[in-house]
């Protein structure tokens, strides 16, 4: 994914936060914004608590980047979202993080319903 897809400031992030609606799940909290911009932008949060090294940390971050990458057809262009990571998702493998980020999104409105899953 390019980053032009990606919410990098601080402010940008936070506009989202505090302007957006939120859905979670167990491993995952959404919060999302609708825009009017070309294609969709995400911004991925996992805190330390999550995963205490780095590496668990960058893993949960790429395998987010991945699933949202092979879900781009589906996703709205006009929304900026946040993924924040819950504890339980430092246990996940590449399947169940696809699986359950579909499950999310759907339930924001960012993804569409018929979305085959894996």
């Amino acid at each position: 994914m390019r980053k032009s897809y990606r919410i990098k400031k601080e402010a940008e992030f936070q506009d989202v936060f505090d302007h957006g609606q939120s859905v979670a799940n167990r491993n995952f909290v959404i919060y999302h914004l609708q825009r009017d911009q070309p294609h969709f932008r995400v911004g991925i949060s996992v805190g330390k608590k999550v995963a205490h090294f780095a590496v668990g940390r960058n893993r949960i971050k790429r395998y987010v980047r991945q699933s949202l990458l092979e879900l781009k057809p589906e996703i709205d262009p006009q929304a900026d979202f946040l993924v924040i990571a819950r504890r339980g998702a430092a246990k996940l493998d590449m399947a169940e993080t696809k699986k359950n980020l579909i499950h999310v999104l759907t339930l924001a409105g960012v993804l569409a319903d018929d979305v085959d899953i894996i």
